[in-house]
């Protein structure tokens, strides 16, 4: 079985995130400044499916692709020149949601950064439940203070 190399304090180091905003698990792979695979487990405990939907708990896409740039986030920021900043949502472009994402789903979240100048960059993420696609987008970030 493949070991995390991050946990969800390393991930916290990096990033700015907290619960419950927080929305990856663990760092399967990193390369720092090119690409990063994370995981985030689902439980039915979310605060957010109080409310989305009662008696059918769907994880919402918004929620999704923040997960998309957290993990992202976190190949960027692992980079020394970026450690202790922030990436900010600069763009999201031809996001599609493939599957629902439920209590219970396991995601693997992939992110590579394509291109970067200064601290704008563009990337492409896809989401997999059990090896099926859930939801894919493409990502521009800015990095600040």
């Amino acid at each position: 079985m493949k070991m995390s190399i991050l946990g969800t304090k390393e991930i916290m180091e990096r990033i700015p995130h907290r619960s419950p905003f927080l929305l990856i698990d663990t760092i399967e792979e990193l390369e720092p400044g090119v690409r990063a695979v994370g995981k985030k487990c689902v439980s039915f405990n979310e605060p957010y499916f109080a409310g989305h939907f009662p008696g059918n708990p769907v994880m919402p896409g918004v929620l999704i692709i923040e997960a998309m740039a957290q993990v992202g986030a976190v190949a960027f920021l692992d980079l020394p020149e970026w450690r202790g900043k922030t990436a900010y949502f600069a763009g999201i472009d031809k996001a599609r949601f493939k599957r629902k994402v439920v209590p219970g789903d396991v995601l693997t979240i992939e992110t590579v950064i394509d291109k970067c100048k200064g601290p704008i960059g563009t990337g492409k993420a896809s989401v997999y439940v059990d090896g099926e696609l859930a939801a894919r987008a493409e990502l521009t970030f800015a990095v600040g203070e």
